[in-house]
């Protein structure tokens, strides 16, 4: 593998229903950065049936150059034809960098096309940057320049890892949404359009999709949301979430939980905040009954203001605050509602 043959950052650019998602912009945002350094391009590969139109949208959003592959095959994603599409747009341009959302679709697709391709993939990645590896030079081994180091971390969050690529290409990682910001848009950019089709001869791989059922959600997307009212085990039962729920009604926020709150059935998976649920930066985010277990913390350290109510003097949740409250949350936060109501009433 001729490693100088590499070049560009390159983003999936997921769509679903003709409708590109989030974490696509927010994964230009970062390519637009980790570009700089190597003096590349940065480019949106458009995967779907119908989608040329959507190809602005990524240049609005820092794609310099957008590669749409456009087949009746692509309509839903589906792995072996979408695998296809995306393996071999990196075989024919080679791209030194992929970047692919963590998402259903991409934790799907990253793995199958990195092993296609013959290279690493590097999963739930929280920080990218260009830099050296090794990190610290060893005598006898050569340090390599402008590697893809790519953190992430280990062991159930007790640890943090820092992995690069350096002997093959692309580098590839899956980047969980929430984690990375895009840039302000660019209004009114143009997309320059390079359609690719390798062709698609359905076999023994395709699956056939008999049905589409689309489940209506009765809850809020809590990475939209400005203020996030979170609670914890500590909050005692579902029934006590009323209280929250008050509390988040009072000044327009969002409740969302802590893992062990989903793992008690008190609330949906969609609410809980952290490294196995979202990754959310609200503008004030209320940490209560919340002890403040590292992986609880990776979903929301940036947070604008973080507000932790707990009984606990001692629990870690205290070292991320802003703002902290050592007390009986039973008591505290029905005060500090009735407070914000008056308080509100007033103005």
């Amino acid at each position: 593998m001729n490693l100088e043959e590499y070049k560009g950052v390159y983003v999936f650019a997921q769509q679903v229903d003709n409708e590109i998602s989030g974490i696509a912009y927010e994964l230009l945002g970062k390519a637009k950065e980790l570009a700089q350094p190597l003096n590349a391009e940065v480019t949106a590969v458009l995967i779907g049936s119908g989608i040329k139109n959507l190809a602005d949208s990524l240049a609005e959003y820092g794609a310099d150059k957008v590669i749409v592959v456009d087949d009746p095959e692509l309509k839903e994603y589906r792995t072996e034809p979408y695998a296809h599409a995306l393996a071999s747009v990196i075989n024919e341009f080679k791209p030194e960098i992929v970047l692919v959302g963590a998402t259903a679709i991409g934790r799907d697709l990253g793995p199958t096309v990195s092993a296609r391709v013959a290279t690493g993939l590097t999963a739930d990645c929280t920080v990218l940057e260009i830099g050296d590896f090794p990190l610290v030079a060893v005598p006898g081994q050569e340090q390599k320049h402008n590697q893809l180091l790519m953190t992430r971390p280990a062991f159930g969050g007790n640890t943090i890892a820092t992995i690069a690529c350096p002997n093959n290409r692309p580098q590839m990682a899956t980047v969980r949404p929430g984690v990375m910001q895009k840039i302000d848009p660019i209004k009114g950019a143009k997309a320059n359009v390079v359609e690719y089709n390798p062709g698609f001869t359905p076999n023994k791989k395709y699956v056939t999709i008999k049905e589409v059922v689309k489940a209506v959600k009765n809850t809020a997307d809590i990475m939209d949301a400005k203020i996030l009212v979170s609670g914890g085990r500590g909050v005692g039962s579902p029934e006590n979430f009323k209280i929250l729920e008050d509390l988040a009604a009072v000044i327009g926020g969002t409740v969302s939980c802590s893992r062990a709150v989903v793992d008690a059935g008190w609330k949906p998976k969609d609410l809980q905040v952290g490294q196995t649920g979202k990754t959310v930066r609200p503008n004030v985010y209320f940490a209560i009954g919340i002890s403040g277990a590292i992986q609880h913390v990776a979903g929301m350290e940036e947070s604008d203001i973080i507000i932790a109510i707990n009984k606990d003097e001692d629990a870690p949740i205290f070292d991320v605050a802003d703002f902290g409250i050592v007390g009986d949350l039973n008591k505290i936060v029905p005060q500090l509602t009735e407070k914000l109501k008056a308080e509100l009433a007033n103005k």
